[in-house]
């Protein structure tokens, strides 16, 4: 499998892409314009069938390169924020929350997006921040 890294590697950078693209212009229009469309349920399975294809690049760039959450540190945190930015996304949707604290919790969500991808660019658990170490 490891001839078709570069692919792998491509399906996930462009599935990365799609999927806070998507979960950006969702939260824009659900939590600052009041539209229903984010909330349908067309757009909600574009979302897991992107974040599905994600998944499994993950898994399977995983297993190709022998790293692994729970042994390489920069894994685990991908891993980790990435729970935290789930649990962030779901609130920054529920419409029974205020507005103002979905619209914080999807600015919360986007940041730490952001910061999974500084991760994973680093391949460092500091992300962004690796570069600050002596």
């Amino acid at each position: 499998m490891e001839e078709f890294y570069p692919q792998i590697r491509t399906v996930h950078i462009w599935a990365v892409i799609a999927s806070g693209t998507l979960f950006a212009l969702r939260g824009g229009a659900f939590n600052l314009l009041d539209a229903a469309w984010p909330k349908a349920l067309p757009v909600r399975i574009l979302s897991w069938s992107i974040d599905t294809i994600l998944l499994t690049a993950a898994l399977m760039l995983m297993t190709v390169v022998r790293q692994y959450p729970f042994v390489d540190a920069w894994l685990t945190v991908k891993v980790v924020l990435l729970v935290i930015y789930i649990g962030l996304g779901t609130v920054a949707f529920r419409a029974s929350r205020g507005k103002r604290t979905r619209i914080a919790f999807w600015v919360a969500a986007l940041a730490v997006f952001g910061f999974i991808v500084t991760v994973a660019r680093a391949h460092h658990p500091l992300g962004l921040f690796s570069g600050w170490i002596a």
